[in-house]
């Protein structure tokens, strides 16, 4: 029996393993092998007790802790396999070349195992609430769930608004896809499509790779992490649940940030442009901010109204002027820089540095009086 499914399953195989041989990267590759291995393991009771995770074989006694890392290239259904490797490629394509094959080999190491070790530990939970022994000895998690529900995030974040389906009901866009697939993994295990686990592996691929994106990822320029308006945890819910899910995710966020897990977000400021500088500060009113830099920019334009009536002499008087004075007919003289800085204290806390570098190009003269 296992034979004749081996030998009818081999040609969809082959067909999958030369596609992935011959378009996609070293870091798809090995994941979409493996997925092949996995695959054929599935015809050993032994070995898919040895690769999946148990979560009454990972504690003590037995420690079979390695499982966190094999139990993501297991997948009894053969469609199954298909999906995971038509999405690793789909994805990988996509993101690996803003991340790095480095950084796709982390983000599958920490989602896999993140995700391994949450849901064993729900298990291990679920058992000491109901005492059940089944929810120890005879769950298997195995699959790339959590890490098929990463790259739904990870898209949502490179790309959200990009339109997928448009229906009379409305489009589908990336930032819709994690919410909707959490719903049709749900969907597909009541209809006994997928394994127990599939659904809360998936969801805790959701909530992993969104904290790994957010809060540790490294950037090329320093950074970690992203804290735009639009990656928040309230994003992936509808508008209508949005104010309840951020007063609940602000709670637990302080709470990490206090307990040191989470960072505080820090302010950035942006000075590369050449024409106006944007400076916040942490702590005072807005208005109030304007209202200083109005009160600045007011005391600059008079001391630059001294500076230029002081600095080119009135030309009705007739006199002869010397050469050194005034570049010739049709030159252009060098630019006359003036600099200011105006300082201003509020409270003796605050101090708002505004300085302007101001530069005048000098008018050519048709015409310079006679002696």
């Amino acid at each position: 029996m296992a034979t004749s499914k081996m030998k009818a399953n081999l040609p969809y195989i082959k067909e999958q393993f030369g596609a992935v041989l011959g378009n996609s990267s070293v870091v798809v590759k090995f994941i979409c092998i493996g997925l092949v291995v996995g695959y054929f393991l599935t015809f050993s009771d032994t070995a898919v007790a040895s690769v999946a995770v148990t979560p009454g074989r990972v504690l003590p006694p037995n420690f079979w802790v390695w499982t966190y890392l094999t139990h993501s290239f297991l997948e009894t259904h053969f469609w199954l396999v298909l999906v995971d490797m038509l999405v690793v490629i789909l994805y990988g394509k996509l993101l690996e070349p803003l991340w790095g094959a480095l950084e796709m080999v982390v983000f599958f190491l920490v989602v896999n195992t993140s995700v391994a070790l949450i849901t064993s530990m729900t298990y291990f939970f679920t058992y000491l609430l109901v005492r059940n022994p089944v929810y120890l000895y005879e769950v298997s998690i195995h699959g790339l769930a959590g890490y098929l529900a990463g790259f739904s995030v990870a898209v949502k974040q490179v790309m959200p608004d990009n339109v997928l389906v448009s229906s009379p009901f409305g489009k589908l866009r990336n930032k819709h896809l994690p919410l909707w697939l959490l719903l049709l993994t749900t969907l597909v295990r009541l209809i006994g499509g997928v394994d127990g686990p599939y659904p809360v592996m998936f969801g805790t691929g959701l909530l992993v790779s969104w904290v790994y994106l957010r809060f540790y990822q490294r950037h090329s320029n320093g950074n970690s992490g992203d804290m735009a308006e639009s990656f928040t945890f309230a994003s992936f819910f509808p508008h209508s649940l949005r104010p309840f899910v951020e007063v609940i995710s602000n709670v637990v966020f302080v709470l990490l940030v206090k307990l040191k897990v989470c960072k505080k977000p820090q302010r950035k400021y942006d000075i590369s442009a050449p024409t106006t500088i944007t400076v916040s500060l942490p702590g005072t009113d807005p208005a109030d901010a304007e209202r200083r830099r109005q009160v600045a920019l007011k005391a600059l334009n008079e001391r630059l109204g001294t500076a230029e009536s002081a600095t080119w002499p009135s030309l009705d008087d007739g006199e002869t002027t010397d050469n050194d004075s005034f570049p010739a007919d049709g030159a252009t003289s060098a630019p006359l820089v003036s600099t200011h800085t105006v300082k201003k204290s509020e409270s003796s806390t605050v101090e708002t540095l505004v300085e302007v570098s101001v530069a005048q190009q000098s008018k050519s003269l048709e015409q310079l009086p006679g002696s």
